[in-house]
């Protein structure tokens, strides 16, 4: 791939020229030449945007496509689309299909279905056989095969005894064991949070208690085996409070928080609208300020979009009956800018790659161009016209976000709008 990229700001402070406007030239995928006013002669692609601006390429932790088995929600092919236009070159892929990702030649399928595309997809195995709960799957075959976490997505493990022995074998191989933060009897049948809005509209309630209960079971655990723990999605101030504690235990642990987690509260739901239904519930003002200081002192570790799309016939349905879920990808970077600066929305969006094994990539000279294309300016009502996904449950649809995604340029592909 040839291309010269016109006049770009970097933002990238581990690059010689961040907050620097450039021009880069790339050849045969490397970044050949980092400067301003550079000559074209070998008449490259040029490649021109309003105000753009230019960042490491965008990971994100928890993303669910649906292919194999679920092909209505998302395909891996469309999926990679809505990644790529969305800023993101990495993704870490949930094993929640039919069958489950729980062997090696699941996540082998997944490869060979993501392989040679701009986004670089990461399979999260499974970590119990068929996501049951019951019996480990095959961790260290999966990690071989290309696994870079074991997690049974938004499932959590009742059995504090097969955690322990997870935690204790992954440690062998340096494997990354994940555990969804719920105690199922304490959150029981609860769908939104236990508060005084459940109340108000009369629906069952799933108490902050039922989170912070599993954070402090798993990081006993972790304490006791000397493993390597990522809490994904936490929601509730409590949490954080638990995780900074054990942080400074120097406990090998770290967590994730969802954007709309950081962004509405348990009273959006006053309209019984489902797109507002996820797990772990939207909780208070409280919660969210708890929430958004722990981005801020490095306390939560990353922040995903927990992209999840869920066709129509499991969202438009009783609020009680409604599966859990929103798509994300799409809103992420406009969220994000409402609620933190751009250097900072920049860092949560390039940060969490080294726990996942992935290296980072500088925006200098002589490396490979991975790169977010994107103008922070300018606000927009998000709607249907700016969603990619096959699916169309999205929390944010109607918010006024800030700043346009134009697209990626990695894996020596350009992938833009």
């Amino acid at each position: 791939m040839n291309i010269l990229i016109k006049s770009a700001t970097i933002l990238d402070s581990k690059s010689d020229f961040h907050n620097t406007t450039q021009d880069i030239l790339v050849e045969n995928g490397l970044i050949s030449k980092i400067g301003q006013n550079l000559k074209n002669p070998k008449k490259y692609r040029e490649i021109t945007f309003e105000n753009l601006h230019v960042s490491q390429g965008w990971f994100d932790s928890s993303v669910c496509f649906g292919e194999p088995g679920f092909e209505e929600r998302e395909t891996i092919e469309n999926g990679i689309k809505t990644a790529s236009l969305s800023g993101f070159t990495t993704i870490a892929l949930n094993p929640n299909t039919n069958p489950v990702i729980d062997t090696s030649s699941d996540v082998a399928f997944v490869k060979s279905k993501a392989e040679k595309k701009a986004v670089n997809v990461l399979p999260i195995g499974a970590l119990t056989q068929n996501s049951n709960g019951k019996d480990l799957a095959e961790l260290f075959d999966m990690k071989n095969a290309g696994a870079v976490a074991f997690y049974d997505y938004k499932k959590p493990i009742s059995n504090p005894n097969l955690l322990k022995v997870a935690l204790q074998y992954a440690s062998n191989f340096g494997g990354l064991v994940c555990s969804f933060p719920q105690e199922n009897q304490i959150a029981g049948l609860g769908v939104m949070n236990e508060h005084v809005t459940s109340t108000s509209l009369g629906l069952k309630g799933n108490p902050a208690l039922a989170e912070e209960l599993q954070v402090a079971r798993d990081l006993f655990l972790l304490e006791y085996t000397e493993g390597k723990l990522h809490i994904p999605t936490i929601s509730t101030a409590k949490s954080v409070a638990l995780i900074r504690e054990a942080k400074q235990k120097k406990l090998d642990v770290s967590c994730s928080v969802a954007i709309h987690n950081l962004y509405f509260s348990d009273e959006n739901l006053i309209g019984f609208d489902t797109n507002f239904k996820v797990t772990p519930p939207l909780r208070t003002q409280t919660d969210i300020d708890a929430l958004i200081e722990g981005v801020k002192d490095g306390t939560i570790d990353m922040v995903t979009s927990d992209h999840n799309p869920l066709d129509i016939e499991l969202k438009k349905i009783e609020f009680d009956h409604a599966d859990y879920g929103t798509i994300g990808l799409e809103s992420a970077f406009g969220a994000l800018q409402n609620i933190f600066t751009l250097k900072k929305t920049i860092s949560i969006l390039t940060s969490g790659k080294g726990r996942f094994g992935i290296s980072a990539s500088p925006i200098n000279e002589g490396n490979p161009l991975n790169i977010a294309l994107f103008n922070p300016n300018g606000t927009y009502e998000f709607g249907n016209e700016y969603i990619v996904s096959k699916s169309n449950n999205a929390i944010f649809k109607g918010e006024t976000l800030k700043g346009k995604v134009y697209g990626i340029v990695a894996n020596k592909k350009a992938v833009l709008k």
